[in-house]
């Protein structure tokens, strides 16, 4: 015998049911077998925007004519999708998602979240009600909405992987526009197949932390990237729930361009040293304040006897460069308050005791975070004797103009090749190793290429020149070959016998 389902508005359980559901926080509504909506309690109706049931819909089709909904994709749901006909019609469900817009209406209002149940008959076995449970989660979703919306648009690369599978669900487009990689690649992919803890200096702990679901603290990694090259990048890990499943939300901090930078300037460094060093001019970098020396080139070395281990760390007052205390005040007047030297004439004092005459200029340079001062020095001693040779001439002239011709000549003809004092030391004077740094010296080699020749160090070298300089009264190279030549030192035989001896001696080690 069949059995025809029974309303539950013909029996007295009605009243009692409605009693136990009046003050429940979900939204409960109750429809008759005949889809006539029986009752919904105060929690459903403001779910709803209304007061009533039957602002609601006194039926199933009412409620479908009054309220239109969508899923989560933007979807609109066919007429037998609605809950609430799904639910007339005894299907069974659970965590159905969908958009409320109360029709005439664009946009919808609220996020319902809806289960069904069924109320049988206990004698006959039949249903006599069932029932639509809905809960408002559009605070939920709207804060899930916020939270993509500003995941999207946050420049700072990030990417969010389930804790279950370690899988990206999320990447933002900072991350990809940081890696080149496309969106389709990262997604689902899991944190090893797309390593962001490659090279990270505290791997092993980001692991851990990872496996345990804990905060990563920051770390450097090495990112790759799709071309085979890497990225120098912070990485930090921050657990979060989404989507109510436990993730890992993985934020970056690009450090490429600091890297760049610091390469950039290790580099210029680098260049700024070698030319420093291989500069023609005598130079010398110190501290602004008390001006101590922090380097100086091999041009400052051979002008002033000087060798860098010998200065370096001590002040130019303290070395007693400068010639006498005027010479330094005027100086040291100079560059007060952050002012520079431009040409300043002054007379320095060189390790041997002599003096010379120099053109001194001044830059301000910074160093790491230090204001230093770049010291540059030209020996103008030759020319300013060359001065005073031609002002004494010019006063012979003015005094005897008949021994004009004779005078002026004489004193041309020592400007353009000056004749080597009879009294002074002769080639005798020297060893016969400093015959051959001489030699060497007088074929144009540098102290490097002079210590290769020989099969000697650089020291040695620098020890020779610095004899030979004392010696013949001269300080730098250029007047010590014009003395050389001024005697008729055969340089070329000498110097190409050193060379020979020093390669057979390497070849010999």
């Amino acid at each position: 015998m069949s059995t025809s389902p029974k309303s539950l508005r013909e029996t007295n359980d009605l009243r009692h049911l409605r009693q136990i559901i009046a003050g429940l926080d979900e939204g409960v509504i109750l429809i008759d077998p005949d889809q006539s909506l029986l009752w919904a309690n105060d929690a459903a109706l403001a779910m709803h925007g209304v007061e009533r049931l039957d602002q609601l819909g006194a039926t199933v089709d009412d409620y479908r004519a009054r309220f239109q909904l969508r899923y989560r994709n933007n979807h609109r749901l066919a007429a037998d999708d609605y809950p609430i006909e799904r639910v007339a019609a005894g299907d069974s469900f659970s965590e159905v998602v969908v958009e409320v817009t109360v029709a005439g209406e664009e946009d919808p209002r609220w996020v319902h979240q809806v289960r069904s149940l069924v109320l049988n008959d206990a004698d006959e076995d039949v249903p006599t009600c069932v029932v639509l449970i809905v809960q408002d989660v559009t605070a939920r979703y709207e804060a899930e909405d916020r939270f993509e919306q500003s995941f999207n648009a946050n420049p700072a690369p990030a990417v969010i992987c389930r804790l279950a599978d370690l899988r990206f669900v999320k990447v933002n487009q900072g991350f990809l526009e940081m890696t080149g990689q496309d969106r389709d690649a990262v997604l689902g992919k899991t944190v090893y197949d797309i390593d962001v803890l490659h090279g990270a200096d505290q791997r092993d702990l980001a692991k851990q932390r990872l496996a345990e679901g804990r905060t990563i603290p920051q770390m450097e990694a090495e990112l790759a990237l799709p071309d085979g090259g890497t990225k120098l990048v912070i990485v930090a890990g921050q657990p979060i729930d989404l989507d109510e499943r436990p993730c890992m939300l993985f934020t970056f901090a690009d450090l490429e361009p600091r890297r760049q930078a610091e390469s950039a300037l290790r580099h210029s460094e680098e260049r700024f040293t070698r030319t420093f060093q291989l500069a023609p001019v005598p130079m010398a970098i110190g501290a602004r304040d008390g001006h101590v020396l922090c380097e100086v080139n091999a041009s400052f070395t051979a002008l002033t006897g000087y060798a860098a281990d010998a200065i370096v760390g001590r002040s130019l007052a303290d070395l007693g460069l400068w010639a006498d205390d005027t010479v330094r005040g005027d100086v040291e007047a100079a560059i007060a308050d952050g002012g520079d030297l431009r040409s300043h004439e002054a007379r320095i004092a060189v390790r041997d005791g002599d003096a010379i005459d120099c053109v001194v200029s001044t830059e301000t340079i910074t160093i790491g975070d230090a204001s230093c001062l770049l010291w540059a020095f030209q020996d103008i001693t030759q020319r300013k004797a060359t001065e005073l040779e031609l002002v004494e001439a010019i006063e012979a002239v003015m005094k005897d103009t008949s021994w004009f011709s004779r005078s002026i000549m004489d004193k041309l003809a020592r400007l353009r090749a000056p004749q080597p004092d009879a009294d002074g030391p002769g080639l005798d004077a020297l060893t016969a190793r400093e015959r051959e740094v001489l030699a060497l010296i007088c074929r144009g080699l540098d102290d490097k290429s002079i210590a290769r020749a020989l099969d000697v160090s650089g020291n040695t070298v620098r020890n020779h020149v610095a004899r030979i300089y004392a010696k013949i009264g001269v300080n730098r190279r250029t007047a010590a070959a014009a003395w050389a030549r001024a005697r008729g030192f055969d340089d070329g035989a000498i110097a190409l016998r050193s060379i020979a001896r020093g390669t057979a001696q390497r070849g010999a080690a």
